[in-house]
């Protein structure tokens, strides 16, 4: 394995080749709104990834397919808060507070990680059991005084022969004896595929698919949207396939409960396109006992996160530590969580989709 550390100052206005490795390629480069990027690539496609700014992965495409959501945001903005730069493929949402803040909350929607100012970054190249493969790696460290004090170490994985790729968070509680809070959430933005069809390993009803009713602040809503979101709390099998007129704007939020896992202990969740591809999003619900949709079709914005892999649910701090769901990492302890994401071409998803329900 060989690792190579990046210095701000090798990116610049034009992209330029940094790392090549049997089929792989870094390049770096600047947006024109300062912010750094680093393209890793194969021969199947490419993931743009800021290293610096929460190494949110910015964009992804393969197979001449685009993955990501729509926005307004045609590059990233150097803020501090999500919402100021909302047009990502994923996010590292967390680690302190997640999710929308509630009314007694005072912490920016999804935490200070999405946009946290990264310490350093790097790149590394290896070869394993599924061949060549090349790795982004970064470590941003958080010290509050009289608060918490940790060590985010994300990643993102790319093999050669793959459009599927690996979004990955390493997290340490530097404190000498204090236990920390942690909600983390894999935020990965899909792009909105209409008539798009979800794949997933519970049933489509109410006990497994179920509705968030709750509205929160960012929402709008009328009684329309109401209405529609008491319809798919009664049957959210019309969730299953996409349509922009089905009433997805103002969003919908669903909980998926009970996922069924394979051999390796992995649920997988798929996006099937019209078109016989898919997207994919695949992990370990041991590490992730939460499973977040969120389904968006505005007219500025459009996404379908048909798989937010979670510690827990994003109704903000005070919310979830009264429903239990926020972690207590003990002093020195490290949490780690992975997901598998990326594009199916019609071959690969005819494969695996049976095994799905599809």
């Amino acid at each position: 394995m060989t690792r190579i550390h990046l210095d701000r100052r090798s990116f610049g206005d034009t992209e330029r080749l940094a790392v090549e490795h049997e089929g792989l390629t870094a390049s770096l480069f600047r947006y024109s709104t300062g912010v750094e990027a680093v393209r890793l690539a194969n021969a199947r496609g490419a993931l743009v990834v800021l290293p610096y700014l929460g190494q949110m992965i910015w964009s992804a495409a393969f197979d001449g397919v685009d993955l990501t959501m729509r926005s307004i945001f045609k590059a990233p903005r150097p803020v501090r808060t999500i919402a100021e730069t909302y047009g990502c493929f994923a996010f590292h949402s967390g680690l302190l507070r997640n999710g929308v803040p509630g009314p007694s909350d005072t912490h920016p929607a999804h935490g200070e990680m999405p946009c946290a100012p990264m310490d350093s970054a790097g790149i590394e190249v290896g070869t394993g059991a599924r061949g060549p493969w090349m790795r982004l790696f970064g470590a941003y460290e958080y010290a509050m005084g009289f608060g918490a004090h940790y060590m985010a170490r994300p990643s993102v994985t790319l093999h050669a022969a793959d459009a599927r790729f690996d979004m990955a968070m390493e997290v340490t509680n530097l404190s000498a004896g204090d236990a920390m809070d942690l909600m983390y959430m894999a935020h990965v933005n899909y792009a909105f595929v209409e008539g798009g069809e979800i794949l997933q390993q519970a049933p489509f009803d109410a006990a497994h698919t179920v509705v968030r009713r709750a509205v929160p602040a960012h929402v709008t809503p009328n009684p329309a949207y109401r209405a529609r979101i008491e319809e798919l709390a009664a049957d959210p099998s019309a969730s299953r396939v996409i349509r922009q007129a089905d009433g997805f704007d103002p969003e919908q939020v669903f909980y998926l409960n009970g996922l069924a896992t394979d051999a390796q202990g992995a649920t997988t969740v798929l996006l099937r396109r019209p078109e016989g591809d898919a997207f994919l999003a695949r992990y370990q619900p041991d590490a992730f006992p939460k499973t977040v949709r969120w389904i968006l079709a505005g007219h500025d914005q459009s996404v379908c996160a048909f798989a937010l892999p979670a510690t827990c649910e994003p109704e903000g701090y005070a919310a979830e530590a009264a429903k239990g769901n926020v972690i207590r990492l003990p002093a020195g302890a490290t949490a780690r969580y992975s997901v598998e994401l990326g594009h199916l071409d019609a071959a690969e998803c005819a494969a695996l989709a049976p095994s799905l329900g599809g």
